[in-house]
């Protein structure tokens, strides 16, 4: 079977059942798992389908809402959770925006540890009872439901008020040419808001993330000075973002 059948039929058992497995396509199409990897690779950096823990899903079915990513790639973030706390230092003013990554890095933060939280993330407020020594700050705005988060114009000029050293930024998309963008236009916003009043910021980027572009633009690549991912910093996914002087975790 050459190559473009196969992606034929994987295209057309994703549109029906919008999930696959790896494992339910080699079978059915009588090639190996690797095989059907390197499809869905292939699928995946042109744009037709997102990858997916063990397969992958439609990429305009990617979870948008908050409840829907709670059970989404959940040990990718709590690996990009582990690589964020190195860049977490006490006395440090961060930003946080949206996101269920997010939650995945205040849920491995030292309880003893001394931070300023500023954000826009109403589900990191019932993380923070078990931290005695952090500042809570919640910026204002129109609340949105599906993302529980603030967002709009009071978001942003609450965020001007302030000069954080980090911003630990969930992403939607990640583009070594396109720079960090956004599905909807409130959380672009509120990502470049946080972006000119950060010293420092580390954008957080699971694989399926890596070499997308939404419609939304946040920022250049240039603003980003760390790259965290669940991948090794070695992996071959993340080439396109060397030599950009960015610090690839």
């Amino acid at each position: 079977m050459l190559k473009e059948e196969r992606f034929e039929i994987i295209l057309k058992e994703l549109n029906e059942k919008k999930k696959v497995k790896f494992e339910d396509l080699a079978l059915l199409l009588q090639v190996s798992e690797d095989t059907i990897r390197r499809d869905i690779d292939i699928l995946h950096r042109n744009g037709l389908l997102s990858k997916a823990r063990g397969g992958a899903i439609l990429r305009e079915k990617d979870p948008l809402t908050f409840h829907d990513r709670q059970s989404f790639l959940t040990k990718e973030k709590d690996i990009i959770a582990l690589k964020v706390q190195s860049f977490l230092k006490d006395g440090m003013t961060v930003f946080m925006d949206g996101g269920t990554t997010i939650c995945a890095v205040v849920n491995c933060m030292p309880l003893d540890i001394k931070l300023r939280i500023i954000t826009n993330n109403f589900s990191v407020i019932p993380l923070i009872d078990k931290f005695k020594n952090i500042e809570l700050i919640m910026l204002g705005g129109n609340y949105e439901v599906d993302l529980a988060v603030t967002s709009g114009v009071t978001t942003c000029n609450e965020v001007s008020k302030y000069i954080a050293d980090l911003f630990i930024m969930g992403t939607c998309a990640i583009d070594s040419g396109f720079g960090v963008s956004a599905v909807s236009v409130t959380d672009g916003e509120t990502k470049k808001s946080m972006v000119q009043s950060s010293k420092r910021i580390l954008a957080l980027a699971s694989q399926n993330k890596l070499g997308r572009a939404e419609a939304f633009k946040v920022c250049s690549i240039e603003n980003i000075d760390s790259l965290i991912t669940d991948l090794d910093s070695n992996n071959p996914e993340l080439d396109a973002f060397r030599n950009l002087n960015i610090q690839i975790v």
